[in-house]
């Protein structure tokens, strides 16, 4: 998870003044945007095999970075790949953990180093990261199960490593890329019938993104941001192996903006477009991604909240030299992405601790 998306903002902005009247018209245009993307957007765009949607839970996370998710999760400005040249020098422990009520849960681990800037205050970062579940119970629908959904029991991993390259361009422009490598597999059986079940596995195609920021004075940030995944997934159960390719595209467009001392504003918006052959699935869909910072009188502690897309989130972040621990809270994680699959309604928590070296 980088660490430029989780450090606390004294580093990314500088103390200033803003006329009320810029205040008033920034808040108006927050709750216009707010309105619309909640009440006119479609709501889901759901990937309904297990294998991809517990990856909502795990690597979604990686990319976006503890600060961003509690920032209302927007990877177009400060979560964005093309800001992790300013966290030189940096080693990171990541954590997330997301439990359902219903008792499904799903964890991950991650660690993650970044280099010393390079040429023209370049750095390259990498994480590995390994996330897992515990026996899950879901309805589930394959050939081999019937032609209906039953309830099945299973459990599921996800594997991944992810590059990311970055550095400023000049003229407050920086940009950046990520690679990413990812395998994921989910075993299940028939709740009634062990004797039926249904294996999932994905092959890895070459996937990643790109973004750019442009921060034109201390208290404007703007972003883009793309992802795009891919995978060859296999789907095997008794009725043989089928195979078809899974495809994600997702845009984030955001900007951010400084309303008094210590404070961010953050709004933005994310297109998910996902293709699934097996399923002969296809979906688009739009959401919001709302946030504001504060950083407290001591300097030392920031807390934040937001909205992405469907999910409120909260966050704090604390800096004890030379580590900077930051912790996000995110209530009903994903479910924009994964509906009601695992179940209704659940609570995650996510932390990562960031050293300089």
């Amino acid at each position: 998870m980088d660490a430029s998306q989780h450090q606390s903002s004294d580093n990314t902005q500088t103390p200033a003044q803003v006329m009320p009247i810029k205040f008033r018209h920034g808040y108006y245009w927050l709750v216009i945007i707010s309105m619309m993307s909640i009440y006119t957007l479609p709501r889901l765009a759901q990937a309904a095999s297990p294998e991809l949607s517990m990856r909502e839970f795990s690597s979604g996370q990686i990319k976006k970075g503890v600060r961003s998710i509690g920032f209302g999760g927007d990877g177009a400005t400060w979560g964005n790949y093309g800001l992790v040249w300013k966290d030189a020098g940096t080693a990171l422990a990541d954590y997330g953990n997301t439990d359902y009520t219903n008792g499904n849960d799903f964890q991950f681990e991650a660690v993650g180093f970044t280099s010393p800037a390079l040429w023209h205050d370049m750095v390259v970062y990498v994480v590995a990261m390994d996330g897992q579940s515990n026996k899950v119970n879901f309805n589930d629908k394959s050939p081999g199960l019937g032609s209906a959904a039953v309830p099945v029991e299973g459990s599921g991993k996800d594997r991944a490593l992810f590059t990311k390259i970055a550095m400023p361009l000049g003229q407050g422009f920086s940009a950046g890329v990520l690679l990413s490598y990812e395998k994921s597999d989910f075993q299940a059986a028939d709740a009634a019938n062990a004797n039926q079940s249904v294996s999932y596995k994905t092959l890895w195609r070459p996937s990643g993104g790109y973004g750019v920021t442009w921060q034109p004075s201390s208290t404007i940030l703007l972003g883009f941001r793309a992802l795009f995944n891919n995978d060859l997934e296999q789907r095997t159960d008794s009725t043989g192996l089928a195979q078809g390719s899974a495809h994600s595209s997702e845009y984030r467009l955001g900007g951010s903006f400084v309303p008094w001392d210590g404070a961010l504003f953050d709004i933005g918006a994310t297109r998910l477009e996902r293709n699934r052959s097996l399923d002969a699935f296809h979906a688009i869909a739009y959401h919001p991604n709302l946030g504001f910072e504060q950083k407290l009188p001591s300097s030392a502690v920031t807390v934040r909240m937001g909205l992405d897309e469907t999910s409120p989130t909260l966050g704090l972040s604390y800096k004890f030299t030379p580590f900077n621990l930051d912790v996000a809270y995110v209530k009903d994680m994903s479910y924009a992405r994964v509906g009601d699959l695992f179940g209704t309604a659940s609570n995650s928590l996510v932390m990562t601790l960031t050293a300089h070296y």
